[in-house]
């Protein structure tokens, strides 16, 4: 199994607290419900198509499209390391100057943004080019050594349709580098969170449950027991959360007044909601019960951060609601409908060669 290392954009705002509570100025009620609605909708889209795309990631014959598994084993780590990267960042912020390190951070993010957005488009993008279009393809190999010990360091196929994803995607990111705009920074965000749902993959409902269990507890602590959290968020200039302005009303495009949603607060949650699609799959039924409760969860979840937010005038660590309404609700359905033992069976670690596994073995029974 493979060592997942989880990209900036999940670890240092896994958290972000869901939303702002601090402002500028006092929003208006209505200014208030569009950033809250505004940011509620762009969370759901990226969890609804990239758990789409990964039913789809997940049947790719092509290695380089496979998507990353995540293990019980890495699920357990991934807590630490996000303590250790947000505390480390917090340092990072006290020592040194903000204006360098975000500055780095931009760079980081410039590239790393245009190719999230350049793969996010890619499919939308096919539909518009002509069926005469000269689409030529293209091997990109990077190797070390010779011989016997020759050593591949990179193996990336595209093609002339690719590349002008990336063009109109550089576009993006040179406004994102400029002028630092709010929905350039989406833009971003949106990519950065769609990919994490699509190329994510956790391997079974446990998984996922201790992935969502430890970081409830990581969530928790770092918002309501220390300020590194909040700190950090604010400091931190780089595309790791979704932003819309409360005072859109009033000043337009050049609002600056803030609520924010943190990406991990969307992605987390999204690789869990994700699998549970594709075991409705793998149960070959016409409906997807278990994908549209735990989609229904997160809405529930996630405008109840926001209400108990606004109620305590305090940043809320939004997986404090969404990790039980995600796990509990689809489990409750499971325990009414009897699958609770084939949902824990559902496994979709990595086989050799062309090996199904056992909860294929015992779905495939059923449907005979």
């Amino acid at each position: 199994m493979a060592e997942v290392e989880p990209p900036p954009s999940l670890i240092n705002d896994s958290d972000s607290a869901a939303a702002n509570a601090s402002a500028r100025l006092p929003a208006s009620p209505e200014g208030t419900a569009l950033a809250y609605g505004s940011l509620v909708i762009m969370a759901l889209l990226p969890i609804f198509y990239g758990a789409l795309r990964s039913v789809t990631c997940a049947k790719s014959k092509n290695p380089a499209d496979m998507p990353e598994t995540i293990t019980s084993r890495d699920a357990a780590r991934f807590p630490i390391i996000a303590s250790c990267t947000l505390f480390g960042l917090y340092l990072f912020f006290k020592i040194f100057s903000q204006e360098y390190i975000n500055l780095l951070l931009s760079m980081y993010f410039f590239i790393l943004g245009i190719l999230a957005l350049s793969h996010t488009i890619s499919p939308i993008m096919s539909r518009f080019f002509p069926e005469n279009f000269p689409n030529k393809q293209y091997h990109l190999l990077f190797v070390q050594g010779t011989g016997e010990n020759k050593e591949e360091i990179l193996n990336y196929e595209f093609d002339t349709k690719d590349l002008v994803c990336v063009a109109l995607s550089s576009i993006v990111g040179v406004w994102y580098m400029l002028k630092k705009h709010w929905i350039a920074n989406n833009l971003f965000g949106l990519a950065f969170a769609l990919n994490g749902v699509e190329l994510l993959h956790l391997n079974n409902v446990s998984t996922g449950c201790i992935l969502l269990g430890g970081l409830f507890v990581y969530d928790v602590f770092w918002v309501f027991g220390t300020n590194v959290m909040v700190t950090v968020a604010k400091s931190f200039e780089a595309p790791i959360k979704l932003v819309f302005p409360q005072d859109l009303l009033e000043k337009g495009l050049q609002a600056n007044n803030f609520a924010m949603l943190g990406l991990g607060d969307i992605v987390i949650p999204g690789i869990f909601i994700a699998l549970l699609l594709r075991f409705d799959v793998s149960l070959k039924k016409n409906s997807h019960t278990y994908f549209y409760t735990s989609f229904l969860a997160y809405i529930f979840g996630l405008g109840l951060t926001i209400f108990v937010m606004h109620t305590f005038k305090h940043a809320q660590p939004a997986l404090l609601y969404l990790v039980p309404a995600c796990i509990g609700f689809p489990l409750l359905v499971a325990l009414v409908k009897g699958e609770i033992a084939d949902l824990f069976r559902y496994d979709e670690s990595p086989k050799e060669g062309s090996e199904a596994t056992e909860s294929e073995k015992e779905i495939e029974k059923k449907d005979n």
